[in-house]
This record gives structure tokens, sequence and C-alpha cells, in this order.
């Protein structure tokens, strides 16, 4: 059983904490010592479960301003205990899982936080079989807890490695078979890409201008772990309003927005208008779809109804609605092709997308690539990318509430008050989702608010999101006023967002 303080640093398949100083009532928890001790047990876990005695183990880091220091820790450890190092330096997430499938590495870590603040960092492992799971991240941190260290011995070696040169190069080379165009295929197509001041400068840098592809209008390339000009997080408002502008500036075919360590984009159409969350779901779905039609589009809980639609009416596919978290979908995905079911697609309306032809990687810079290649193709036809998504149909409007759960023990008691609001809404005659896999899910019909709402448990906070969306101006706020009815005879949940929100 974890104990503090190495219970507060394990964060689902990640470990994360606080790096710097700097931000009141956040002292720093991942510190030196136990970046290093988490390195060696990390060595002590792949012996056990390789039955091997040395490794190649990668190592690469995002723009963090605490990404350096805790780079080097855990390659001081690594080379201590007698093991190859690839030093990558700055990197991508994706690319750091890719050094085992193209440089033969036994694992590697990556020093990255995604979109959180400047302050915090974490670590990130994978295996030639993909990222660790959060069970195995567990255990880690268990033989931290034990003070379990990996012996030290000789023969340890540090290799400094452009791999993200490598790895771009794989992008630039599926852009040239894919255009069949020549080594310039993307000569007279204009794309803007904002990396946020992470770790995506590469994309525009070392992918796109070698290809022809003019660049210009492209901002904020610059690795900055202060994250000066927005936050690195293609779902935040001002940074995908910022790319938007960007786009409309430079008149440009194409704009792709980055989050800090790549794994997750957004995209922008040539009229400036953001391609996110359910519109990139279903661009996404077209594109996986090609050769794999009549498949199964595994998305998290809070996709849209329009977008359900779009899947299976105008697309002739499945859609199965799953639950929250990245590696939730992409597990549930994995599942099915294993059963035999044609599943190509994993992805998450916050940008996380693991395509089956790329390892089932949640990777920014693959989802953008297969997104820029058939915008080229259009461009090429005198047509337009968002042609490929002008079916959906989307809601008028939607909100997203949290309510903090003010029990101890929250989940079970968060379990206990879906399970009443489940039987409630059944009672009053309201239709409650079936397939649902996590939270209750309910939808109103015209004159009732026209839309939905999805109340869940979060994955690991005390904490219950409230989703709502409605085909109607004001209907969410109608469906809100449904669910207060109940929400406010309830004392373990504080509903004062609720109230603000209809007041």
């Amino acid at each position: 059983m974890l104990q503090e303080p190495w219970k507060h640093l394990k964060s689902g398949t990640d470990i994360r904490g606080v790096a710097l100083e700097g931000v009141q009532g956040q002292p720093v928890d991942l510190t030196e010592e136990a970046v290093r001790a988490i390195a060696s047990a990390f060595l002590l876990f792949l012996r056990e479960k390789t039955g091997k005695d040395r490794f190649t183990v990668a190592v690469g880091r995002d723009s963090r301003l605490s990404g350096p220091a805790i780079a080097s820790w855990v390659t001081e450890e690594l080379k201590k205990a007698g093991h190859k190092v690839l030093d990558c330096g700055m990197a991508s997430t994706p690319a750091m899982f890719m050094t085992t499938v193209m440089a033969g590495t036994d694992a590697s870590v990556m020093i990255t936080a995604s979109h959180h603040p400047w302050n915090r960092n974490g670590l990130k492992f994978f295996l030639p079989s993909g990222g660790l799971e959060g069970s195995q991240i567990g255990e880690i941190l268990e033989k931290c807890q034990a003070g379990q260290r990996a012996p030290e011995q000789p023969g340890g070696e540090v290799l400094p490695t452009d791999f993200i040169s490598d790895y771009a190069a794989l992008l630039r080379d599926m852009i040239i078979r894919a255009m069949n165009a020549g080594e310039k295929p993307l000569t007279g197509f204009h794309a803007v890409v904002d990396a946020g001041n992470g770790a995506g400068g590469f994309y525009a840098e070392k992918v796109l201008a070698p290809l022809g592809c003019d660049v210009s209008g492209s901002q904020f390339l610059e690795p900055d772990g202060r994250f000066p000009n927005h936050v690195p997080n293609p779902e935040n408002e001002a940074a995908m309003a910022s790319a938007c502008d960007a786009v409309k500036r430079a008149g440009a075919d194409l704009g792709i927005i980055f989050d800090t360590d790549v794994d997750r984009a957004g995209c922008v159409d040539s009229a400036g208008r953001e391609i996110n969350r359910n519109r990139l779901v279903a661009l996404a779905s077209v594109i996986a779809l090609q050769g794999n039609e009549g498949g199964t589009i595994v998305t998290d809980s809070i996709t849209s109804a329009g977008l359900k639609t779009f899947i299976e009416t105008t697309l002739g596919a499945k859609h199965l609605r799953f639950k929250r978290g990245y590696r939730n979908v992409i597990d549930k995905a994995v599942e099915l092709n294993e059963q035999g079911i044609n599943a190509p697609l994993a992805i998450e309306t916050s940008g996380h997308a693991a395509l089956r032809e790329n390892y089932f990687l949640d990777d920014g810079a693959y989802l953008a690539t297969r997104i820029l290649i058939e915008a080229a193709k259009k461009k090429a036809k005198g047509e337009k990318l968002e042609d490929l998504i002008a079916a959906l149909k989307e809601p008028a409007e939607g909100t997203e509430l949290r309510f903090d759960i003010r029990e101890a023990d929250f989940r079970p008691a968060g379990e206990k008050l879906l399970a009443d609001l489940e039987a409630y809404g059944r009672a009053n005659g309201w239709a409650v989702a079936e397939d649902s896999y996590e939270g209750v899910r309910v939808a109103f019909g015209p004159g009732e608010g026209d839309g939905w709402f999805l109340l869940r448990l979060s994955v690991h906070d005390p904490v219950m999101p409230l989703n709502i969306e409605s085909d109607a101006p004001g209907g969410c706020k109608v469906i809100a006023g449904k669910l207060l009815a109940f929400l406010e005879k309830r004392s373990e949940l504080d509903t004062a967002p609720l109230k603000a929100y209809l007041a």
C-alpha cells in the first residue's frame, strides 16, 4: 500500500509532482532524491519484467525549466547502474516511445507534465509494448517506498542522440509516400504551427519546411518552460483562439496546435475555425475508417449526440462511447481488436488520439500529419478539409461544471449518488442511456432541454464533473434546473457551481 510522499506522486499512469519553487502552497516534492530513487526502482522493475541485467534506455524531456536537471538525475542513475543511456535531449513523448521501435531500446523515460503549470514536472515510462499501466507505476513507487535500489556496476555509458530528427524523418517519409508528388510534396501548401513554447517546434522546422511547406506565421516554436504566451494545451480556449488568429492572419490552409509534449494536437481550418473536441473526433474518424469501413470508433464518455449520429449514420461505422481517460479508450480499443472487432481509432475529446496503424500510441504529431495529408489532397482538388465533416451536427451550446465531494471516502459516496440519480431519473421518466460505461447520462427531447447531461466521478480526484450539451439556445440551463432538483438535496456534494450557473 503506497503511503506519502510516494502516494502523492502517482498520477494515473504517470509520476507527477512539483519540481520548482515559486508557487505559494506548493512545496517541491519531485526532489532530486525522489527522482533518483524512482529511476533506480525502474531498473529493478525492468529486470523483473525482462530477466535481463543490462539495458539500453532512452531519456528525453520537454521544454520545462526543471527538465534538464531531472533528465540528468535519471541519466546518472542509469549509467551508475551499468546501463547504456541514449540522451535524446528535447523530444516529444511519442518520439520517446518510438525509440523502442526505431532504435531498439529496452525502455524509455520521458520527463514531462503535459500541459500542467510551469512549476510541475513528471516521468512517463515506455516499454516496447507501450506505456506503463497505473498498477506498474504503483510497483515502481512501492520499491521506492521500501528503499529498494538497483546495485551499482561498471560499464554504463551516455550517448547524446538527436532522435527527434529521426522521428521527424519518419513523418516526412509518411507525407512523401501519401502525396506521391516528389520530394517537395507540400509546395504551395501553407500550414501554421503553434507549439506553445513546448517541444513541438520541430514539426514546423524538421517535418513541414523541408517538404516545401510554407510555415510562415507559425508561432511560439521556441522552447520556453515559462510558457509566456499561452498555456500549451489545445483544450485551453485562449490557446486555441491564439492559433485560430494566427491562421487567419497568415491566410493559411491549416493550423496545428500541440500541447507541451506533443501527445495531443488540435487543428484550425482555412477559415480560422477550430477543429477540436467533437470536430476533431469526427475528422479523425473519417481518416481512421479509410480502409476500415464499418469499424468501431472508441471515444470517451462526453462526446456529443451529433457526433454519434455522424459516425454511425454519415460514416456507417459504430461508435462506442466509453470512459474518460486516454488509457481507458486505448485499452478498450486494443481489447476489441483482440476480440476480432475492427477498432482502428481510440480518441478522447481532449485531443488524445491513438490509431491502430501507429501502435495505438497517442501521438499528436502523427494525427496532425494524417490530417495535413488530407488537407493537402483536398486543396489539390480545389476542395477544403472541413468538407469532410460538413455533415456533423454540432450542439448550440455546452458547459462543464465540477462539484467537490465533501465526504472523506469520496468514491463510495460518489458511486451511491450516481446510483440514486439513475433511480431518480428512471422514476421520473428520464431517458437514461443504456450504453453508459461511467456515470449517468440522460437525454431530453425538444421543449425539455433538447440535449443531454453526463454526471460522473473523476478518474482520480474527489470531484464529480458534469457535462451538459443542448441543441437549443438556453437548453443547458433547462437541463441544469432538472438536475438541481435532485442534487440540491444531497449534502455530500457542493452544488454551488450549479447554482451559480443557473443564477
